[in-house]
């Protein structure tokens, strides 16, 4: 059995060091926990582009979209349809960095924001 010298024991600290620190990585400066969008600028705080509710005016309707879950029509040229979720039609998304988009294919559709070729007339 190996014995442990005092190289190893500092080795196993340095890697016990350098692996908690990966590990507690975060945001260092988050700006704030919510900030539902507005387009009133009577609420005075402006933050994003966007003006912001004031916390107590908040509701939950605010994180809130109804209709993510229902297929859309591709009845069209490309054969696809995108449902796009931003802060402009859910305002707690604002400052969050996040957005969402639902992508609802027909046979042989395509994807429109990428390379659309034009289909052969028959």
């Amino acid at each position: 059995m190996k014995k442990i010298t005092s190289v190893d024991f500092v080795l196993a600290i340095v890697v016990l060091a350098l692996s908690i620190y990966n590990a507690c990585a975060y945001d260092p400066g988050p700006l704030q926990d919510f900030c539902v969008a507005i387009d009133d600028p009577k609420h005075l705080l402006f933050v994003n582009g966007k003006f912001s509710k004031k916390p107590e005016l908040v509701k939950a309707e605010d994180f809130f979209f109804m209709g993510l879950n229902i297929p859309r029509d591709t009845n069209n040229a490309v054969g696809s349809n995108v449902t796009l979720v931003s802060v402009d039609n859910l305002p707690g998304l604002n400052t969050l960095g996040v957005s969402l988009a639902r992508l609802d294919y027909a046979p042989y559709g395509e994807n429109p924001p990428h390379t659309v070729t034009p289909r052969p007339t028959t």
